[in-house]
């Protein structure tokens, strides 16, 4: 049985992707090459190690045993590449970072440009999530760092104080809710919405907001970033839901009213988690040290 780690990267992002065409994305690899890569592991194990469907891959038992091996794996192969740089008189490697919405457009842009200007040689892969999975796949290996909201349950995770921010509903001057200064979700669930693309976290977020109270959101338009929903809501298309930060920006230079949600959950602490600060690699724990200064 001989893996390389191309092999071994390749299956683990198959499996966080769910399906071997985005891992195989993930991995650089032509899906083709990807594919015959599986198969040879396969062969070479003697056990299948997917259950595929229609709705794409799931690890089997042998599966499960492997990804579990290959993470460890490959943890090592970057502390090896790391602490060898410090041969070459630079530290070098790559941190993964895992955020929700919030946190990767609102606070990550400025607080990571400090950090990759101190360190040239590093680079991060950061990756959008929901807060929730964001802990499942710090305790699993998956990332180094995660940022969740603070009313997240984190298990054995370390974590540590990040920022601070509101969700707020935004609206255009003369819509209904601009003569309101505080208002409950479930109220702005009367109104048209203009949200964030469904592959959004917290626009997944909402989505189970609204399902718990057995309304469905009416979404009028999806964009792609927070700017951007402020400015349609501005032309009277619908209204925002939106980081407070976001609101008060937008507020300088459009005619915005912004409005308080009444729920608990709009008011988001800001957490770093990582699985123990004392096994990070330096410049991942670097990383931290930069993302809490």
């Amino acid at each position: 049985m001989r893996f390389d780690l191309t092999d071994l990267r390749l299956f683990c992002d198959v499996l966080d992707e769910g399906s071997i065409t985005a891992g195989a994305a993930k991995s650089a690899l032509a899906l083709a090459a990807a594919s015959t890569r599986i198969r040879n592991m396969e062969a070479a194990l003697g056990a299948e190690l997917l259950t595929r469907s229609r709705h794409g891959v799931t690890p089997t038992a042998a599966g499960r045993m492997l990804l579990k091996h290959a993470r460890t794996m490959l943890s090592q192969a970057a502390r090896m590449r790391e602490d060898l740089s410090a041969f070459a008189g630079a530290l070098s490697g790559e941190v993964r970072l895992l955020a929700n919405t919030n946190a990767l457009t609102e606070f990550l842009p400025e607080a990571l440009a400090s950090f990759l200007a101190a360190h040239p040689h590093v680079s991060v892969d950061l990756e959008e999530r929901l807060s929730d999975e964001i802990v499942g796949l710090i305790a699993e290996g998956v990332g180094d760092v995660g940022i969740v909201a603070g009313t997240v349950e984190v298990g054995a995770l370390e974590t540590y104080p990040f920022r601070q921010d509101r969700f707020v509903v935004v609206a255009a001057r003369g819509h209904p809710l601009s003569r309101r200064t505080r208002v409950a979700f479930a109220e702005v669930l009367d109104y048209d919405l203009i949200g964030l693309e469904r592959s959004a976290s917290l626009q997944r977020f909402l989505t189970g907001k609204a399902a718990r109270l057995g309304v469905p959101l009416r979404l009028r338009v999806q964009l792609r970033s927070f700017d951007a929903v402020c400015r349609m809501v501005e032309a009277g298309v619908g209204v925002g839901v939106v980081p407070q930060t976001t609101a008060a920006r937008a507020a300088r230079t459009m005619n915005l009213a912004v409005i308080d949600l009444a729920d608990d959950w709009a008011l988001r602490e800001l957490t770093i988690v990582v699985r123990a600060a004392a096994d990070l690699r330096p410049y991942a724990r670097e990383l931290v040290e930069s993302l809490r200064a």
